[in-house]
């Protein structure tokens, strides 16, 4: 017989961090046995509702109550003894350990002399992930799996360690599409032996495709749910931003006209001296996006690093609008016409201390409209910054404010601002949206048809085949450091790409 999941409910939960609320009195029913969506922009609340569930967070008020008893969870560990797992986004595993060390730590099984076993645990986690329908070798090295395999890690330990709730936090961020169908046949699998699961994430047709209810909060409280059947994805994201998200505007016509980004041969090492890029040739031509898609790891990182400059070429040549720029600093591509949106906006992308002023102002401080001498004119900056963050819809606008005092999705819209108000020819974008809320995911793939409607030419790196297949006029597909697939959206889909990406399909060019 299953043994049902307890049910969980969360009664007038209040989390405060300093003068700023994360969950204002926030109510939650779980139910035994379904799949609950949880959902909301960056910054709604939902992850810190679910560390207050699962220990890592002490709520300022509020109860939880398993199985009709109220509970004080003080930590993990604790969570872990009423049944209650958690998968984060990203992965608490030891990479020098095995899967069976990984998944048995804390509860190791013991040999005769009272020792550690790992005959035993591998037999333990073996049965545990047949049980499961979670294939994985045991005595494998987590180093040496894939994010998706290690994800199944994951999860074996949590159901390892009991668990009869799963809270699982973005789940498929890092996944290809065949791996998320994996994942999704393990969780129906999990529900039906009667696993209750929370599905943190942004992604709304996942809910959809998965979840029997959902919750949806915006600014720290519930605004919407119920039934998945009562709320298709359209009304989940106007719940979510709080209006309706405007759909992408039908392409300009615009006939495509010279290359402006020129790649030839292009050789790039890593920071370990291997070759990361390997052979690569591609143009992106005036009046189009061209999207790079592929597994993370398998040469973006470095091929972007070595288009802006940040990079040395090992062998071959990169032309901005008919210039051989090859050799040129970041600084000199930047006047040879691109621009670059970093895909980690805190590293590349900003200097947080600075204000909105100043970063608007970064890499163009030498012109001559910046002002002359050591000291940047500070009120002349704020005043063309204004009209800037009012355009680029950056909140709160106000050019003295420090950029780390702003949210995720306003500092990736106050990156976009500096860069697309360059007019430059060519726009380096990587992973532009990464780790931002529905709302300014929506204005950033509007302000880069933008450009491409104006003439530019934009070259697209992102991990979600969705982006890539909604902007995109052009496709490649890049793996092991190659350009192995070269397509356009009426053509494709996602699982087709996502075979490509994992070296499946097509013929790896010599």
């Amino acid at each position: 017989m299953i043994e049902s999941a307890p049910p969980i409910s969360l009664r007038h939960i209040t989390r405060r961090f300093g003068p700023v609320v994360a969950n204002d009195d926030v109510s939650l029913e779980l139910a035994p046995g379904e799949i609950h969506g949880l959902v909301g922009e960056n910054g709604a609340g939902k992850s810190t509702l679910m560390r207050v569930l699962y220990g890592l967070l002490q709520p300022d008020s509020g109860t939880i109550e398993v199985a009709g008893r109220a509970v004080r969870i003080h930590s993990p560990a604790a969570a872990m003894r009423l049944g209650l797992g958690m998968v984060h986004q990203h992965f608490m595993l030891v990479d020098s350990l095995t899967v069976a060390e990984n998944v048995t730590l804390g509860r190791e099984p013991l040999g005769a002399l009272g020792s550690y076993s790992p005959a035993a645990a591998e037999r333990e986690v073996a049965a545990l992930a047949a049980r499961h329908g979670l294939p994985v070798d045991p005595g494998a090295r987590i180093e040496t799996l894939s994010v998706g395999a290690q994800q199944r890690v994951e999860i074996l330990k949590a159901l390892y360690h009991g668990a009869r709730v799963l809270i699982l936090d973005e789940p498929t961020a890092v996944l290809t599409p065949q791996e998320v169908d994996d994942l999704f046949r393990v969780l129906r699998e999990l529900q039906a032996q009667g696993t209750t699961i929370v599905l943190i994430t942004h992604k709304l047709a996942e809910v959809t495709a998965l979840a029997q209810r959902v919750t949806v909060m915006r600014a720290g409280r519930v605004v919407g749910g119920g039934a998945i059947a009562e709320h298709p994805v359209e009304r989940m994201a106007e719940l979510m931003v709080g209006h309706a998200i405007p759909p992408l505007h039908a392409r300009a016509h615009h006939e495509e006209c010279v290359p402006l980004l020129r790649v030839r041969l292009l050789d790039v090492l890593d920071d370990r001296g291997l070759q990361a890029v390997k052979r690569a040739s591609f143009e992106v031509h005036s009046g189009e996006i061209v999207g790079l898609a592929g597994v993370e790891g398998n040469g973006q990182h470095e091929l972007v690093e070595c288009l802006a400059g940040l990079r040395r070429a090992q062998h071959g040549d990169i032309l901005i609008a008919d210039r051989d720029c090859t050799a040129l600093t970041a600084r000199g591509r930047a006047a040879a016409g691109l621009a670059h949106i970093p895909s980690d906006r805190l590293r590349r992308g900003l200097v947080p201390e600075m204000t909105l002023a100043e970063n608007l102002v970064l890499g163009r401080q030498r012109e001559p409209d910046a002002g002359h001498g050591p000291l940047l004119p500070r009120r002349a900056l704020e005043a063309r910054a204004a009209g800037v963050l009012a355009e680029y819809d950056v909140r709160p606008p106000e050019p003295g404010r420090q950029a780390r005092q702003l949210s995720g999705g306003n500092q990736q819209k106050l990156i976009a601002a500096r860069e697309l108000s360059r007019g430059a020819a060519v726009v380096l974008a990587a992973h532009p949206t990464r780790g931002v809320d529905l709302g300014a995911i929506a204005f950033l793939h509007q302000r880069l048809l933008r450009e491409r409607d104006a003439g530019r030419a934009v070259l697209l790196v992102s991990s979600e085949l969705s982006e890539i297949l909604a902007l995109s006029d052009r496709i490649f597909v890049m793996y092991e450091g190659r350009l192995v697939h070269e397509t356009r959206p009426a053509e494709t889909d996602e699982r087709t790409l996502g075979l490509h990406m994992t070296g499946r399909r097509g013929a790896v060019a010599p």
